[in-house]
């Protein structure tokens, strides 16, 4: 009879504890899959602002080209545009999961945002010299007048086109750099050792973008894509409430600016790649990563 009182505790234990252990896998299985989730969504985002911005370029280069009497120039920027068109080609192709082409076609982004620029500024120079050809032949009726329509034309495009400049006004973030640090604030290259972790980037210069205080918000992601944070509060990013590491408050003025923020590790932290994402006027302006052995 005792030997039978035994072996029932015994079988219960091991119900209890298989109980147990199937709550616990089930629910971490469902944590991995809310994260992995948010992760793909975010991609998914990340791969959709680029399809608009290279949709944005193509606009864009339409306007100035409808402008524009100047073949030469016209032929550039139509070229320009062409290049555009294939690479948003070549995005719509790519899977949002596909990192190195997705990082590869975000650089390009940079790129075409500087060669637009320079467009707009020779087709604002166009428009400036026209103004002065104005000034020059007021005393001449039939010059003044073509000159004056070609100016009232331009001054209307050049007012359509400031509103659609806002792309060639982002910022964005390049020049990362990451270093972790244990508690004598020296290099750690162990994830034991680390207490801190220090990263930093440069906001690229930017004569078209607002000068003014800017929130720049940082996702610090672990190898199981949790981030790490200190508190619920959450910012903006287009239909999203997405949760964040750090914030920071710096002032831009058009010119190239370096950024750097600090994580101090409160936490278990566990080898593998970590991903930090920064963010600054409703769009996510760079990426990196980093391993921790």
């Amino acid at each position: 009879m005792k030997k039978n009182i035994i072996i029932w505790s015994a079988v219960g234990l091991l119900v209890v504890g298989l109980a147990a252990a199937i709550i616990y896998l089930s629910q971490s299985l469902k944590n991995e899959k809310l994260e992995n989730e948010e992760l793909m969504q975010l991609a998914e985002i990340n791969k959709q602002e680029m399809e608009n911005q290279y949709q944005q370029f193509d606009v864009q280069y339409g306007e100035l080209q409808k402008q524009l009497t100047n073949d030469s120039l016209m032929a550039q920027i139509d070229i320009e545009r062409r290049h555009t068109q294939e690479l948003l080609e070549e995005l719509r192709r790519t899977k949002a999961t596909d990192v190195a082409e997705i990082t590869r076609l975000k650089k390009e982004i940079e790129t075409l945002r500087a060669v637009l620029r320079s467009y707009i500024v020779q087709v604002d120079s166009l428009n400036r010299l026209n103004e002065k050809l104005t000034a020059e032949n007021t005393n001449i009726k039939k010059q003044y007048n073509e000159a004056a329509t070609q100016i009232s034309n331009l001054s209307e495009e050049r007012n359509q086109l400031k509103d659609k400049v806002d792309i060639a006004a982002q910022l964005d973030a390049t020049k990362f750099w990451v270093q972790t640090r244990n508690k004598r604030n020296k290099e750690a290259k162990k994830v034991k050792d680390v207490r801190s972790i220090a990263f930093g980037f440069t906001i690229t210069k930017n004569v078209t973008a607002q000068n003014g205080q800017r929130i720049i918000y940082a996702r610090i992601l672990k190898p199981d894509n949790s981030v790490l944070t200190n508190s619920t509060a959450t910012f903006q990013y287009e239909n999203t409430d997405l949760t964040y590491s750090i914030k920071k408050y710096i002032e831009y003025n058009g010119e190239e600016q370096d950024v750097t923020l600090y994580w101090d590790v409160n936490e278990y932290l566990s080898a593998g790649t970590y991903k930090i994402f920064i963010f600054a006027d409703n769009r996510m302006i760079g990426q990196t990563s980093f391993e921790l052995k």
